[in-house]
């Protein structure tokens, strides 16, 4: 009896200890299953932030293409911490973000069921970008696409005031208001013609007040400074990147079973019990990986861009005065140059280069000391990300070889300064 006493003892004291032969935490979150490929490849806003009436009408989303990644160097202003008024190097992710064009917004009533649509408006001319969305092969088409609503709109304006009959109703019954908004896909050079659409939900002031700012707005083009500011927190939602078929030791982080195990080891031991006489579905197997769709919460804006043509150097600081625009020498690799408005984020994000990466305010009121600190950046690197870069811009390293890379960088110094004067 004593010594069954003692061996509980034990294993009381053993609890605290992370053995195997006491605790195993199982492999892989299942709050993700099933893992599968997602339908939803251009990003799903599942839920926008809540509303609030004394505010103005103010965009919570914004859409962006993935361009790639660089560090940046600053001080740390984070009293009581180890790293306060210290030097860090941190990685940093660069988003481009052409402006958006509101094209219409939809109306929502709320019902018991939750939200249901109840009326549209569409702005009374589309562009071309926007109509390739609604065709799968546009050049075999007969490009009809809302020639119907556009003479229905001239003819309407020319009485009076376009859907006026629509909007009234939106503003009457209507709760929710969300704006349908498509990218300048032409704009951040993918190779692509088709816009991206998408409804992102305007919050602030009353039903009426939205619907105004709204239809004020259409046709207009959306700057991400309008929706976004510097050290603001934000999330980003989004597909990762695919890795086709994977096996349990990939997919699940299992532990690989010993050297001379039978028929394999990169296996699960056991796939369950007798019975049920049935694999269950917490068991790892093997399958698809990666493109998966993901929301991630809380990352910090470090900067703000403004396109090249507005602010030709908008990757210098005030420590470092080298003249040069965020695009790295020889241009992010599988992406090319920013030349448009882009955001600098905190760390990495999901996704392949070029997908689409929707931008969403913070769900969350943003307390923490992490998303109150002022971020002042010392140095934005721009050396070339396919090796080991050594020089920032290309006058840079014609300085430090001469000869022909001089004469080669003074051309396109030539080249620039006659762009500009045109």
């Amino acid at each position: 009896f004593g010594s069954s006493h003692k061996g509980s003892a034990d294993l009381r004291l053993n609890s605290a200890m992370s053995h195997r032969k006491f605790e195993r935490p199982r492999h892989g979150s299942l709050g993700f299953a099933p893992r599968k490929r997602t339908k939803h490849r251009f990003g799903k806003i599942k839920s926008f932030p809540k509303d609030d009436a004394s505010k103005a009408p103010h965009f919570t989303a914004f859409m962006s293409y993935k361009a790639g990644m660089s560090h940046i160097v600053r001080d740390v202003d984070r009293p009581g911490s180890k790293l306060h008024k210290k030097e860090v190097a941190e990685s940093v992710s660069i988003v481009e973000t052409p402006p958006m064009v509101v094209v219409g917004f939809v109306g929502y009533v709320e019902t018991p069921r939750g939200l249901r649509a109840l009326t549209s408006v569409w702005a009374g001319h589309l562009s071309e970008e926007v109509k390739r969305r609604f065709y799968k092969t546009w050049h075999k088409s007969k490009k009809k696409a809302f020639t119907k609503y556009q003479k229905r709109w001239e003819e309407a304006s020319k009485e009076g005031k376009a859907m006026t009959a629509e909007i009234e109703r939106a503003k009457k019954y209507c709760q929710v208001i969300r704006a349908i908004c498509h990218t300048q896909v032409g704009k951040a050079k993918l190779g692509q013609k088709k816009a991206h659409i998408k409804e992102i939900q305007v919050n602030g002031g009353t039903t009426a007040a939205k619907v105004d700012f709204l239809t004020g707005l259409f046709e207009q083009e959306v700057k991400v400074a309008d929706v976004f500011a510097q050290d603001e927190m934000i999330d980003i939602i989004g597909v990762t990147k695919g890795k086709g078929f994977n096996g349990v030791i990939t997919r699940w982080g299992c532990t690989r079973l010993v050297r001379k195990s039978h028929r394999g080891l990169r296996k699960v031991g056991c796939i369950g019990s007798w019975h049920p006489a049935k694999v269950q579905w917490q068991v790892p197997r093997s399958g698809q990986m990666g493109y998966f769709h993901r929301t991630e919460i809380n990352k910090k804006i470090y900067r703000v861009g403004k396109a090249l043509k507005d602010e030709p150097n908008n990757a210098m600081t005030e420590n470092d005065l080298t003249e040069k625009s965020i695009t790295p020498m020889g241009g992010f690799s599988h992406y090319g140059e920013v030349n448009e408005d882009w955001i600098m984020l905190k760390g990495s994000i999901m996704g392949c280069k070029r997908r689409l990466i929707t931008l969403r305010k913070s769900l969350l009121p943003q307390m923490s000391r992490r998303a109150t600190e002022k971020v002042e950046l010392k140095f934005i690197d721009t050396a070339s990300k396919m090796g080991h870069g050594r020089f920032q811009t290309c006058e840079e390293k014609a300085k430090f070889y001469g000869g022909a890379t001089a004469k080669k960088a003074r051309k396109a110094a030539e080249e620039k300064s006659v762009e500009a004067e045109s």
